[in-house]
């Protein structure tokens, strides 16, 4: 399949102004990415033709909305090869998919020195929820630690893990360093322990060819947002028997069969974790973001945004103060660095001021600047629209940047 940066970025609205009288620079691709036609389209055709509540309504409209609603579903299950539609469950996001995850294990299999394993360079959404559920439970929170390459050492890993290990939720790619985990050998060493894992696959799904049976996960979670998809749509797929297995995690309508005064009795999969009303745009706008994505190629973005590093990398290297936060030699396509006496803040001002969009700070990633005993880095990630000029836009910035504040 052929890729033409330039016919991609036509795609793209956005990218199409000025900031600052200069062209904008978009490298926040980590945080969010920007948003084909396709997908505005898709979200506008449906206020616009299709609006109504979906598997309830005998009307054309609900029927319609079911329908495109649960096709939608069986692409998100063939994008991620899940073995059943029911497997994949529609969220708000990351964040909701692992809240639902810790919540609901949490009441079935967590207890007092129970063990959950996370890893040292989880973002925050994947730390909080189960620190919630170990202070709920009594259960402990277990850390993989990394080196300073900001890789994990899974010799660690294999120590601590023991029979008091219930569930290991670990992330796929750092958000805040691009390391790559190696998350089939992580889930093999769980699985020999008969333990269940979670990967956090927000910052990979964008990038990496995803195969759940693959890598035989036990739960992914993934944002639309990161996928050139709408905020507030996300995925949870989990293993059947692990469905089956944990409780609901929101009480309401859809997730249920009979409602009395004395029980409740629950929807089967994957309505079961479905409460309330879905946001039925957004999952529509994300089955034509996986659209964007099959119809681009996962191999040809991958390429592309490897390319880009590596170009990145290599012009950042020019600068005699810099210093780079993660050199693991697996990553994906975003680089986080510090200058010498210079505070990242500074340098995203400056470079907004100059038209170019990056993130700076911790990244909602406190821990790992913690552990490099900064403050925050300067963070840039690219996309499938990303190019080599403005790479060179950019470094020729971070000159009149660092001129500005040395």
């Amino acid at each position: 399949m052929s890729f033409n940066v330039n016919l991609v970025r036509k795609e793209f609205p956005v990218l199409d102004q000025k900031i600052n009288k200069n062209d904008l620079v978009y490298f926040d691709n980590a945080a969010t990415t920007q948003k084909p036609k396709s997908v505005i389209n898709r979200i506008n055709d449906y206020y616009s033709f299709e609006n109504s509540n979906i598997h309830r309504g005998a009307h054309y409209l609900s029927q319609k909305a079911t329908e495109a609603y649960e096709a939608a579903r069986v692409k998100t299950q063939k994008f991620l090869n899940a073995k059943h539609s029911h497997e994949i469950v529609f969220t708000r996001g990351t964040t909701d998919a692992i809240n639902l995850v810790a919540s609901s294990f949490s009441k079935k299999y967590l207890k007092k020195n129970d063990e959950v394993i996370i890893s040292s360079m989880e973002h925050h959404s994947n730390i909080v929820p189960w620190q919630i559920a170990c202070e709920d439970t009594g259960a402990k929170l277990m850390v993989v630690p990394m080196n300073n390459n900001g890789e994990l050492i899974i010799e660690e890993y294999q120590k601590i893990i023991s029979e008091k290990t219930k569930i290991v939720a670990i992330t796929h790619v750092s958000n805040s360093l691009g390391t790559i985990n190696p998350v089939k050998e992580i889930i093999r060493i769980a699985h020999k322990n008969d333990i269940p894992v979670l990967i956090d696959g927000a910052q990979s799904a964008p990038h990496l060819k995803i195969d759940v049976q693959d890598i035989d996960c036990d739960f992914f979670c993934m944002s639309a947002h990161k996928m050139y998809g709408p905020m507030g749509t996300g995925v949870l797929y989990g293993k059947e028997e692990w469905l089956e297995k944990i409780p609901p995690y929101q009480g309401g309508g859809e997730m249920i069969k009979e409602v009395s005064f004395d029980k409740t009795t629950y929807n089967e999969l994957p309505y079961k974790f479905e409460a309330g009303t879905p946001n039925v745009a957004g999952v529509l706008g994300f089955e034509a973001a996986i659209n964007f994505i099959d119809q681009t190629g996962i191999e040809n973005i991958a390429n592309h945004e490897n390319m880009l590093l590596d170009y990145a990398i290599k012009e950042l290297k020019n600068f005699s103060n810099i210093k780079f936060i993660g050199l693991a030699k697996d990553r994906a396509s975003l680089v986080s660095f510090v200058f010498d006496n210079i505070h990242p803040y500074d340098v995203g001002t400056i470079l907004d001021k100059l038209g170019i969009a990056l993130r700076t700070g911790h990244h909602c990633a406190q821990p790992v600047m913690d552990f490099f005993n900064i403050p925050g880095t300067v963070r840039a990630s690219f996309s499938v629209y990303n190019t080599i000029d403005e790479i060179d836009v950019f470094i020729n910035a971070l000159h009149k940047t660092r001129e500005m504040l040395a």
